[in-house]
């Protein structure tokens, strides 16, 4: 079929790039033989993998299964003030961060004893730093995986000490997002700041703390791990969990 070719075809491609299969199984955490079905045009993912796939290699999903010999679409020319307001953002300095995963809690409206707890995913380039936030409120079913009305992409610029995450949602309502971090005083490195977001009430400016996650965590682990928190759980960094108790 047209589709199995043109998916084998890109992810060929994608893969080129990557060390090896076998790292880019690691990093998907899938199964090196299943991952090969896809490679071969034998085999074409669900809903919820491609979406893992995609994510990996920063695509969108129409790239994954468009013919290889189609150009993809043209972006339109900037306008002069767009231009300016573009480079004016993603100017340096770079952000003094680094790049690698890094678990993003936002206090919760008129809930204290709760925090929502989402994964930042942070790219480093030779000029440029981008990200991509992934909020998770409910399981999925079978169908459609996961229920993630929080999916922002963008950049983080620096500015007098302080990192900001300027992004916008790719789903649902597509509201641009804020977050401002500067690193605390702690002899554990965490960043601690205000994010400007919208919530079930509407817009709101709410505390916000980053950690990065030691160790090797795959994208579906850190999935798995966002959500609602309670402060008591044992499981919650007591870091994270001290300095949102001390607002």
């Amino acid at each position: 079929m047209p589709i199995r070719r043109n998916l084998a075809a890109n992810l060929r491609r994608l893969v080129a790039s990557h060390p090896s299969v076998s790292a880019v199984c690691r990093g998907l955490d899938m199964n090196r033989t299943q991952f090969e079905r896809y490679l071969q045009g034998k085999s074409v993912p669900n809903r919820a993998t491609a979406r893992l796939i995609c994510d990996y290699f920063r695509i969108d999903e129409d790239e994954l299964y468009r013919a290889p010999e189609t150009a993809a679409p043209e972006r339109p020319l900037l306008s002069p003030m767009h231009e300016t307001l573009y480079e004016n953002m993603v100017r340096g300095p770079n952000p003094a961060i680094a790049g690698g995963t890094y678990f993003t809690y936002f206090a919760v409206p008129g809930r204290p004893d709760l925090l929502m707890r989402s994964v930042t995913f942070i790219r480093r380039r030779a000029d440029l730093v981008t990200f991509r936030r992934v909020t998770r409120w409910a399981e999925g079913n079978r169908q459609g995986g996961p229920r993630a009305p929080g999916w922002h992409y963008g950049v983080a610029i620096s500015r007098l000490n302080w990192i900001y995450f300027a992004g916008i949602n790719r789903r649902q309502t597509g509201e641009p997002s804020i977050v401002a971090v500067q690193w605390a005083p702690f002899s554990e490195p965490v960043l601690v700041g205000k994010a400007f977001v919208l919530t079930g009430a509407g817009p709101a400016c709410i505390q916000v703390i980053m950690r990065q996650q030691v160790g090797r965590t795959s994208l579906r682990q850190a999935m798995t791990m966002c959500g609602v928190v309670s402060l008591d759980d044992p499981r919650l960094d007591q870091l994270v969990a001290s300095i949102a108790r001390e607002g």
